[in-house]
């Protein structure tokens, strides 16, 4: 996991905030594009994790476009990251599809329904739009998956995330260009490789019908101790295995943004009951929501578990929610207010997830580059962002 930022003078910088450390998401892209030209699979990046726009010029260099999941994040990409645009959604709307078809480069459905209903409408929006690059793909799920949370499992008993392999017939294939499934969460090519096995046995017959494969997200590639070279032998055998299949995408999020930014807030107030608590400027609710749904325990610069140091605290947020806690930290010396704490890997899923619940500000978004020694503020937000939302 990585440090305090280096070379950052915290005691100047204005919290909460947010600091993308661009140094280190440029050595995350660089592994990402050595996979993608090991494997000759592509990598999109994946909106849903990481959609800083302005640290786009950087991730536009190594990776080939992205991936959406809706409208907004498509015209995001189209108008700051260009290259291939992929959109999915659990379910179109019409005038949603004709306004995708005239820029995307695949639109992937969630269901037999939803090919049948949208796809020729699809092509010919593109025609009209001289679209000529339309690729129409499908969400199956193999229905298999080894995601421990349930809120983050789309292979769960009654998931309404892809399509069954009883629900496609030759009136749904015929339209396919694109196989997709998305069944893992954080998590490395040895599971991987047990859920194609999986996909394999439900869908070989699809795959031998269509010319590209999405192996989705949820790869956890630039993480310490991944095993790429599984990885590369994985995409390569399929490859071999199936001569029609010209393309095959990988669409991590996280794994860009992996251990490349940090979360600065700072303690307001220590107040006491049975337990020391350090009311922070920030929110678990509103800035770092993962901490409450998945749940976890972000790890903070010098702090260790309860009781490991000398001075026990509870970091809490300054919303109105009871449960607005952080957890419980230990420090080597006693916090006071002024202090700023730094959370670490906080680049991805925190930006695309605020709100502005109580009207709690939206932290700060800040970049650092170690080489340059530069800090910019690349936004702020204030009353007219909260006021604008209701």
């Amino acid at each position: 996991m990585p440090n305090l930022p280096e070379g950052l003078n915290l005691k100047r910088i204005e919290t909460p905030a947010y600091i993308v450390e661009l140094d280190k998401l440029e050595e995350n892209l660089k592994t990402l594009k050595a996979l993608e030209a090991a494997s000759g699979a592509k990598v999109l990046l994946a909106l849903k994790a990481f959609s800083m726009y302005s640290t786009f010029p950087i991730v536009k260099k190594y990776l080939c476009g992205t991936t959406s999941s809706g409208v907004n994040e498509a015209m995001l990409a189209r108008q700051y990251f260009g290259g291939e645009i992929h959109v999915y959604n659990p379910a179109f709307k019409k005038d949603e599809i004709e306004f995708l078809a005239k820029f995307a480069h695949t639109i992937v459905f969630n269901s037999a329904s939803q090919v049948l209903k949208y796809a020729p409408a699809a092509r010919r929006a593109a025609k009209r739009s001289g679209n000529k690059n339309l690729w129409i793909g499908l969400r199956v799920n193999p229905g298999y998956s080894e995601v421990k949370t349930p809120l983050y499992d789309p292979c769960a008993p009654c998931s309404r995330l892809g399509a069954s392999a009883q629900s496609i017939d030759d009136s749904v294939a015929r339209h396919l260009d694109m196989l997709h499934f998305h069944v893992m969460c954080e998590q490395d090519s040895r599971v991987l490789k047990r859920v194609l096995g999986h996909f394999e046995k439900k869908f070989a017959h699809l795959i031998k019908k269509v010319k590209s494969l999405n192996f989705g997200g949820g790869h956890h590639i630039t993480r310490e101790n991944y095993d790429i070279p599984l990885l590369v032998s994985l995409v390569k055998k399929f490859y071999r295995k199936y001569p029609n299949i010209s393309s095959i995408y990988l669409e991590p999020g996280e794994a860009a943004a992996l251990d490349a930014g940090v979360f600065a807030a700072r303690v307001l107030e220590i107040v006491e009951n049975s337990k020391k608590i350090a009311i922070l400027d920030c929110s678990a609710t509103c800035h770092m929501p993962d901490v409450l749904e998945m749940p976890y325990r972000p790890q903070v610069c010098g702090a260790g578990m309860e009781s490991e140091k000398k001075f026990d605290y509870i970091l809490a947020g300054r919303s109105c929610l009871a449960g607005d806690v952080i957890g419980c930290y230990s420090f080597d010396k006693e916090l006071k207010p002024g202090d700023v704490l730094i959370f670490k890997d906080m680049a991805h899923y925190t930006m695309v997830k605020t709100t502005s619940f109580n009207g709690v500000n939206i932290p700060d978004i800040a970049t650092w580059s170690a080489g340059k020694k530069e800090y910019k503020i690349v936004k702020k937000f204030g009353y007219e962002d909260f006021k604008r939302r209701l």
